[in-house]
């Protein structure tokens, strides 16, 4: 087996709420190893989403301990923080967050432009990602042109630009029909495949969620079960070659999902 890339520690987070204490998260221990891809499922309030913005640094955990490739980010200050999360994780959440007035090829640029990197670096390697997820033909096309699918599809080719080691992922496809929903959730074994990423995703969908390799189930703060999905044998293991672009379905902008 390999290294554990994220180890999780006697994790707690409580939130305070008209005067009492909420507990969300009571007591976790998860290893998450290079290279793995796997779901983490469980009913609504069972702190599936809170521990993955603890694993992210999107939240801090109350107490306990959260390991990334060995550094311990629980310790980290703000500063150090972000520069981690900027290089090391990226997110794909169940809103893509495009910016409206950029096209694909800038939005999937950003991270690496925020980060100081050659500008015609990004666009190279921008546009390679674009291909990557079969969006080649619709680089110069802003958000507003784009399908649901297809603007999720740019969100998680942005979340790779920085060749993060973490891709975690919060029902990324919540707001999508069953075929595009399909099309992304091969995308991710796709990802997985040809970089080797490490991808934890967060979802509802119980098929998608039982194919893969390791399903983390919680239940009231903790893990109920950790085991290996009932019908990943199913699944189909992606080729080397673009997946094909998703069905186009018309476009439906979406608040972000409130924590």
């Amino acid at each position: 087996m390999s290294e554990a890339l994220v180890i999780v520690e006697d994790l707690h987070k409580s939130f305070l709420h008209m005067g009492r204490r909420l507990d969300v998260l009571r007591g976790i221990d998860l290893n998450i190893y290079a290279g793995q891809i796997l779901a983490i499922v469980g009913a609504s309030g069972a702190g599936k989403s809170t521990l993955l913005h603890c694993i992210g640094t999107l939240d801090l955990p109350t107490r306990g301990r959260i390991r990334l490739a060995g550094e311990e980010l629980t310790s980290m200050g703000s500063a150090r923080l972000a520069a981690v999360r900027n290089k090391s994780i990226g997110f794909v959440f169940q809103f893509h967050h495009l910016l409206p007035e950029f096209n694909a090829l800038e939005n999937v640029m950003l991270p690496g432009l925020i980060s100081g990197k050659n500008r015609r670096e990004m666009e190279k390697r921008a546009s390679a990602l674009l291909e990557e997820v079969g969006l080649s033909h619709r680089v110069s096309h802003r958000p507003g042109e784009l399908s649901g699918g297809e603007q999720q599809r740019v969100a998680v080719a942005r979340a790779l630009t920085l060749d993060p080691k973490l891709l975690l992922a919060d029902e990324p496809t919540g707001n999508l029909d069953s075929a595009t929903s399909e099309a992304i959730h091969d995308l991710f074994f796709q990802i997985n495949k040809l970089h080797g990423t490490t991808i934890v995703v967060v979802t509802h969908n119980a098929a998608f969620a039982e194919s893969m390799p390791r399903v983390v189930r919680m239940r009231d703060g903790k893990v109920e079960t950790d085991d290996v999905g009932k019908n990943q044998a199913s699944r189909v293991a992606p080729t080397a070659e673009p997946p094909a672009a998703a069905p186009t379905e018309p476009s439906h902008q979406q608040p972000p999902v409130p924590r």
